[in-house]
């Protein structure tokens, strides 16, 4: 059986995204690759290896018990990411030599590009993948990359095929020097688990957990709550919207006090709901008992969010920023397309106020947008099909060779 290793910042069961959970998901469908995986470990009370699904995860790094998402930002835990460029390198060296690895998968390119490009010159002779999805604007990974440049720069140019989300991963590959092939496969939603039906009662119980009454709209975001997702601009067109619109805020991040500020300022109390995190479970729940998904990015990789939310049957108001231009498709501006939500330029408060008030507006047009966007979601988006496009166009590739 061919080895595949693993580079992740982190992984399941705790302090996990978008990234990991895509791991998860693909490596579930793939039986015939023993798959590895180095991690940070944070929390001391999980054990430095388990086998996690079809992973064998193995854990490295400075560790707290029972840290919280915002401990992993404070000293001395917060030293765990710069250190994982160079300690993880020499874990893979050393499991290597006990494993002999077909192939390694690097998953985003300032995380763990650095690694593996290390890793790859020891051992030429091993595939190497890099997986792109980075959602932060890409000026800004640059400058945060400036210490580690030469390595960074390697870590494209030393893969032998690169699987971005989105075309616009894609071009930044070719950017920055990659020549040799490219996959680009997006990831995908549990498309069962966020189309699930839910009774009236259910849905009641829901709105009722989080204020809304008859007649009120209600926005959702589930967003990390940074600059970049730009919760902030949907605050500010609240302000021109009617009393009867809401908008519910799911997430957590170093936003947050600027936005209780801003909120304060606006006289919006009454109207904006700060309600935390939203765990996996829950949301389909909650996103089916609002009304509208918004999320004008200022930059994106992909957005597995909107996906989700277009998989639960919500009309999606986003910009066309990065990857979103490959599954948004406006009325006016993609005429030639299948319309499948609303865009908005990105900081334009007045956009967005127009766009929520054009979905309370058109019914109609609302049912027929959002039939045809969980269609495509159904007929791209699901994990099965991405699990399949990975292990034929990418392990497939890169391990017939070897």
């Amino acid at each position: 059986m061919k080895k595949v290793l693993i580079f992740s910042l982190a992984y399941l069961p705790k302090h996990v995204g978008g990234a990991e959970v895509s791991i998860k998901e693909i490596t579930d469908r793939i039986d015939d690759i023993e798959f590895h995986l180095i991690c940070n470990r944070f929390d001391s009370s999980l054990p430095r290896e388990e086998k996690i699904g079809n992973v064998y995860v193995h854990r490295i790094g400075i560790t707290s018990k029972n840290p919280s998402m915002a401990d992993l930002k404070k000293f001395p835990l917060a030293i765990n990411k710069p250190l994982y460029q160079f300690l993880t390198a020499w874990c893979a060296l050393r499991l290597h030599r006990e494993h002999t690895f077909d192939a390694i998968w690097a998953v985003m390119a300032h995380a763990t590009g650095v690694p593996a490009a290390l890793f790859k010159m020891a051992h030429p002779e091993v595939g190497y993948v890099l997986n792109l999805q980075e959602g932060d604007p890409i000026a800004y990974i640059e400058h945060k990359m400036i210490p580690v440049w030469p390595l960074f720069t390697r870590a494209f140019t030393k893969a032998d095929i690169i699987q971005p989300l989105s075309t616009f991963l894609a071009k930044w590959a070719r950017a920055r020097g990659f020549k040799g092939p490219i996959e680009v496969i997006p990831n995908a939603v549990n498309v069962k688990h966020f189309s699930q039906e839910y009774s009236e009662t259910e849905l009641n119980a829901a709105r009722e957990k989080m204020g809304k009454k008859t007649g009120d709209v209600f926005l959702i975001t589930t967003s990390r709550l940074v600059t970049k997702n730009a919760v902030d601009d949907v605050i500010r067109a609240m302000a021109l919207l009617p009393e009867n619109v809401h908008f519910a805020i799911y997430g957590s991040g170093p936003d947050e006090d600027m936005l209780k500020i801003l909120i304060t300022k606006l006289g919006l109390e009454n109207r904006v709901h700060l309600l935390g995190n939203l765990g996996h479970t829950e949301m389909p729940l909650m996103l089916q008992a609002c009304d509208i998904f918004i999320r004008p990015s200022r930059s994106e990789g992909m957005g597995n969010s909107f996906v989700e939310a277009m998989a639960a049957g919500l009309p999606v108001i986003a910009t066309q920023e990065g990857g979103i231009s490959d599954f948004l498709f406006d009325e006016k501006r993609n005429p030639n397309m299948p319309t499948t939500g609303w865009a908005v330029d990105k900081d334009s408060p007045n956009q967005i106020a127009e766009a929520i008030k054009d979905i309370m507006q058109r019914p109609e047009k609302v049912h027929e947008v959002c039939a045809t966007a969980k269609r495509m979601v159904i007929e791209k988006y699901d994990w099965n099909l991405i699990a399949q496009a990975m292990r034929e166009r990418v392990f497939g590739k890169l391990l017939n060779d070897r």
